[in-house]
């Protein structure tokens, strides 16, 4: 595994967002499954889902890092240019 890049800020921006949509989407599955109102939402439930769903992300992207594009936190390599 690459340690430097590990140690790049914008692979760990990348591994941040990749965290927070892992979280979001694991949040709003359980939520939407026949919740009628915002107390009605067992909100430890969903605060553990969420978490978990992050930490795997964060796995994911740790693992990741051995190959694909040295500058993010994916397993796969840019083939067009850069934006």
């Amino acid at each position: 595994m690459s340690q430097r890049r590990l140690l790049t800020g914008t692979y760990w921006l990348d591994t941040g967002e990749r965290m927070l949509r892992a979280a979001t989407a694991a949040a709003l599955g359980l939520i939407g499954t026949g919740t009628v109102g915002i107390v009605d939402i067992a909100w430890p439930a969903v605060g553990s889902i969420a978490a978990g769903a992050a930490v795997v992300s964060l796995l994911m992207s740790i693992v990741a890092g051995a190959g694909g594009d040295p500058a993010t936190a994916g397993f796969t390599t840019r083939t067009g240019p850069r934006m």
